[in-house]
């Protein structure tokens, strides 16, 4: 019985100094040009992914055609260049075909 209590209290331990990992939180429709075309390439992939989805469905299209996300990403990216303070979601809603 002292074994298991001592494996259980171990485990405890061991879990209990481990920090908790941050969890983000993006407010799409409140990410402006400019946030997006300065954040790292990876956050660029997670925000593209996701308005992308976001715009097929409000189209209920249900298809995935990899030359036109990536058309709709290099047009909205060259939009913003030029409206760094639009908002990333409507530029694309506005652009995207």
């Amino acid at each position: 019985m002292n074994r298991n209590l001592f494996v259980a209290v171990a485990l405890l331990a061991a879990f209990a100094g481990r920090p908790a990992s941050a969890q983000v939180v993006l407010q799409m429709d409140q990410i402006t040009c400019r946030q997006f075309l300065d954040a790292d390439p990876e956050r660029q992939i997670l925000i593209g992914s996701w308005v992308g989805g976001y715009y097929s469905a409000s189209k209920n299209l249900n298809i995935f055609q990899s030359i036109y996300a990536k058309r709709n990403t290099e047009v909205a990216v060259k939009y913003c260049e030029k409206h760094k303070d639009d908002s990333f979601l409507n530029v694309w809603m506005k652009t995207a075909h």
